[in-house]
């Protein structure tokens, strides 16, 4: 079983930034692509940004590109979040998520971290 837990949420002013951390058990953590999803209230979740085993490739929503930056410490088995120039649109629990196998199926899910943003 691979439990996640999400860290870092907070509120804080337009502009500001936060840094949101996911730690993972397992000993298989490296192998796992890893996710960043959102919700905000009354919308569906929506994908953030994704990063692979080994760190290469991230990718990201149109609408948090250049402001978020997704990586990841294997030997921590972690994975990290990095929000700068905060909207008060990205407000939304956050949460992480694990792919097994890099298949784009989204295998596990944290318990998720409010993130609140006030213009």
């Amino acid at each position: 079983q691979v439990q996640l837990v999400e860290s870092g949420g907070g509120l804080v002013q337009a502009g500001g930034s936060l840094r949101l951390s996911c730690a993972v058990s397992g000993r298989t953590f490296s192998s796992y692509s890893m996710g960043w999803f959102r919700q905000a209230p009354g919308k569906e979740r929506e994908f953030v940004a994704a990063i692979r085993w080994n760190g290469g490739n991230p990718y990201y929503a149109d609408s948090v590109r250049g402001r978020f930056t997704i990586s990841r410490d294997n030997a921590k088995n972690t994975v990290y979040l990095q929000m700068n120039s905060l909207k008060p649109e990205d407000t939304a629990v956050y949460y992480c998520a694990v792919d097994r196998n890099s298949a784009g199926t989204w295998d596990y899910w944290g318990q998720g971290t409010q993130v609140t943003v006030s213009s």
